[in-house]
């Protein structure tokens, strides 16, 4: 078992094992440093369990709990399924157009790409975008790529398949995405964000 303790950002002594392990993990113990924290110095735990959960699910298999020690509140989560257990979560309250999301994953040049997606009968796209565990709310490259693909599937198959006979124009990506339910995630090592410094 290793400890460390930082204090604003700077450990307060060199990492040391204080005693044997039964197996692996990592604890994390985290109290607001008052100077930093000035407004506020209390945590709303379900926006907590909400961040852990999307961790959950971008990491599959990967076990977290969540313990408020304030109310004794202890929470475990961990989802085999991954990122496609993901999109069942986004579709739990819908009308799933087929049962099982479809799961896609690639790794390429020690980059990984996952997607899962679902249709439901609802009119709304729900899309989620990440990097790195980092949900990139203002899109990128690798969720443009994803519509475009998405769009682009479609169409071929439809036009092998004599599906647009009389049809001018292609399916547009409005119509392709109409009820999807879908969750992208890509790992990459040497990202680049961009967008403004609040986002």
């Amino acid at each position: 078992v290793h400890f460390m303790e930082f204090r604003r950002g700077k450990p307060e002594a060199p990492l040391k094992i204080i005693g044997s392990a039964d197996g692996t993990g990592t604890y994390v113990r985290f109290f607001p440093d008052r100077l930093i924290f000035k407004e506020t110095h209390s945590f709303d735990i379900e926006v907590l369990i909400y961040r852990i959960r999307e961790l959950a699910f971008l990491n599959g298999g990967l076990s977290f709990q969540v313990i408020d020690e304030r109310t004794e509140k202890v929470v475990d989560l961990c989802f085999e399924g991954g990122i496609a257990s993901f999109v069942s979560h986004i579709n739990r309250n819908k009308s799933p157009i087929f049962v099982e999301p479809v799961y896609f994953r690639a790794d390429k040049d020690g980059i990984t790409a996952e997607v899962a997606l679902q249709y439901n009968k609802e009119y709304q796209e729900t899309i989620f975008s990440y990097a790195n565990n980092i949900n990139t709310t203002e899109g990128g490259s690798h969720l443009i790529g994803f519509k475009s693909a998405l769009t682009r599937t479609i169409n071929t198959y439809a036009t092998k398949n004599d599906l647009l006979k009389g049809v001018k124009e292609g399916i547009t990506g409005d119509d392709t995405r109409e009820g999807l339910a879908a969750v992208i995630s890509v790992k990459i090592p040497e990202p680049q964000f961009e967008g403004q410094t609040k986002t």
